[in-house]
């Protein structure tokens, strides 16, 4: 499979397991288009064989989502919960396993 073929792979596993919670309302990533870029931050880390908790974590507090129409901008740490948190760690620990 291309680099191109196991990021979409990636991809679609985290937008499944990854959601951003807002007034108890689960908005998943693969609806929220944000599994794609998720994906291309972590993919480098896992074929470096470098998946780490704090590696993850320094990836979803640089990723900036755009509120309100740009008015705020919140870091995709502060919008998923530590359960989804602590599944996609899981995931990726299994993930990089499997390369």
């Amino acid at each position: 499979m291309s680099t191109v073929g196991q990021i979409e792979a990636l991809a679609a596993d985290i937008g499944e397991i990854v959601y951003i919670d807002v007034a108890k309302w689960h908005l998943y990533l693969s609806t929220a288009k944000l599994h794609t870029p998720l994906a291309e931050a972590i993919y480098p880390l896992a074929i470096a064989g470098d998946i780490s908790r704090a590696g993850i974590t320094d990836i979803l507090k640089d990723m900036k989502i755009s509120l309100g129409d740009g008015k705020l901008e919140v870091d995709l740490l502060d919008l998923v919960p530590a359960r989804c948190q602590s599944d996609l760690m899981d995931f990726l620990e299994d993930y990089q396993r499997s390369l």
